[in-house]
């Protein structure tokens, strides 16, 4: 199993980065081969060729060769895989959100590579941990337009990262250990 974190992370350390950490053993002890994708160097989406470049037709990027090709056949190879990212301003990283505006366009709907995939979403707010629900909602649209499937929502902050670290752990644990969204647990 290739499970992939893709981080929107700018910085090296911090809580972002200790709950990837999370995200790694979790997935390495669930049984994984465990990938992660950092994408604050990619470009955001030119929106060529009148709106739409060769990414609608070709599902290619006219641009990626910046790394973007690499860190699309990255997605596409993965069979499961997190997003990570702090919240700013109420939203995912910028340069998240940026990778999401163009894999979305070469990834969309039920044909795309994400198409059936699971994905745990984590969201990281720090200052007054405003902006979580928002940032989750960014994401959930992002797997809604790409046919994804969310296995879990999981918001973090200062105050709750003693116990919500863990929680990404088991998460990500959970879902390398065949665990599928919505499957009910015996008690």
């Amino acid at each position: 199993m290739n499970y992939l974190i893709i981080s929107g992370n700018p910085k090296g350390d911090g809580l972002c980065a200790s709950v990837t950490d999370e995200a790694i053993q979790g997935a390495k002890d669930g049984g994984a081969s465990v990938g992660t994708l950092f994408v604050e160097k990619l470009e955001r989406c030119h929106v060529c060729g009148e709106g739409w470049g060769p990414c609608r037709e070709q599902h290619r990027c006219a641009f990626g060769k910046d790394g973007f090709d690499t860190a699309q056949d990255t997605v596409k190879k993965a069979d499961q895989l997190c997003f990570i990212t702090p919240v700013y301003w109420g939203e995912m990283a910028e340069s998240l959100k940026s990778f999401f505006d163009r894999l979305r366009r070469c990834e969309f709907g039920q044909t795309g590579s994400l198409a059936g995939k699971q994905i745990l979403l984590v969201a990281s707010p720090g200052g007054t941990g405003n902006g979580l629900l928002s940032c989750l909602e960014q994401m959930d649209r992002f797997c809604h337009h790409t046919g994804a499937v969310i296995f879990d929502y999981i918001g973090i902050n200062r105050w709750n990262n003693d116990y919500k670290k863990k929680t990404v752990y088991a998460a990500a644990k959970a879902m390398t250990e065949n665990r599928k969204a919505g499957e009910t647990l015996a008690r």
